[in-house]
């Protein structure tokens, strides 16, 4: 791929909706159906892409045959939207090459930074990923990023800390020295602040449901229609408080749970076999925040 061909893989993202999908399971296995649908209703909505086998898909827990069947659904459903999966290894990286996805989310590497991102970088265009620690990530200092973001065919950088304002902030600052490459928010709690602070994309596990309204907020951005951005960043505030809380890994249950909420996934297609055991309350409570996302959007 040329640098032009990077170039415009870059601007198909920008001001773009990235979800990232989780994975229905009934129990221990994948619901095939329930996948076919999901990503056939996601391929409807205004989104930029996917990211798939990324945190929220369970990428690294997932056998090789699953993580194929996965992206390989998505792929088939999304044949012109851009596809971006993640990877660990040249392993994961070009299996998702050959089954035909466009970009890679690189996973954390706490030694080599910047040769784990050119090596991968060299199999397919690369978003770093600056995750929060306790769900496996590096806080990467200020001269790796500006490492790291100078590499060609790194397309820009995921940021998700969670709750750390402050290290979204610096980032946001240092990215002025790159702007050719995307600042792409993670930050599902604080998704509209995170926009502001000049983010040109959004890659989200948040996005797996409502995703409509998810993508209306980056649009209001760009408009600069301030008083449609307030009302729905208040909306996507309310639906992040509901999914994203502790324990934080029941976040990919929850998201599930909210699509099945809203219609988009089977009640019984909402199993992570990943995450820890969440009581009915919790669904409860997921289904709330949609109906009244739901009456918000309507």
């Amino acid at each position: 791929m040329s640098a032009t061909d990077v170039a415009e893989l870059r601007g198909r993202l920008v001001n773009g909706l990235i979800p990232a999908v989780p994975v229905p399971f009934r129990g221990n296995s994948v619901h095939t159906e329930a996948l076919q649908e999901y990503a056939r209703w996601m391929a409807t909505q205004p989104i930029a892409g996917v990211a798939v086998g990324v945190h929220t898909g369970r990428g690294r827990h997932l056998d090789p045959d699953t993580r194929r069947q996965v992206l390989s659904t998505w792929r088939a459903a999304l044949p012109r939207h851009v596809i971006v999966a993640g990877a660990w290894d040249d392993a994961s990286a070009g299996e998702a090459r050959e089954l035909g996805a466009d970009a890679l989310l690189v996973f954390a590497a706490a030694r080599d930074a910047l040769g784990h991102h050119e090596q991968l970088s060299r199999i397919l265009p690369a978003i770093a990923f600056y995750l929060y620690e306790a769900a496996g990530g590096v806080a990467y200092g200020d001269d790796t990023l500006h490492a790291i973001l100078s590499l060609p065919r790194v397309l820009g950088i995921k940021v998700a800390t969670l709750d750390s304002v402050m290290t979204f902030q610096r980032i946001a600052t240092l990215m002025r020295r790159h702007p050719n490459k995307l600042l792409i928010t993670g930050e599902d709690r604080f998704l509209g602040y995170s926009l502001l602070l000049g983010a040109q994309a959004a890659l989200i596990g948040m996005g797996a449901a409502l995703t409509d309204i998810q993508a209306a907020l980056l649009s209001a951005n760009v408009r600069s229609d301030w008083s449609r951005f307030v009302e729905l960043s208040a909306t996507c505030d309310r639906l992040g408080e509901a999914t994203f809380r502790a324990p934080m890994e029941g976040y990919i249950r929850r998201m599930l749970w909210a699509a099945a909420a809203d219609g988009v996934l089977p009640d019984d297609a909402c199993d992570d076999p990943w995450g820890p055991e969440l009581p009915t309350s919790e669904r409860d409570l997921v289904r709330q925040a949609v109906r009244d996302a739901r009456a918000a959007r309507n």
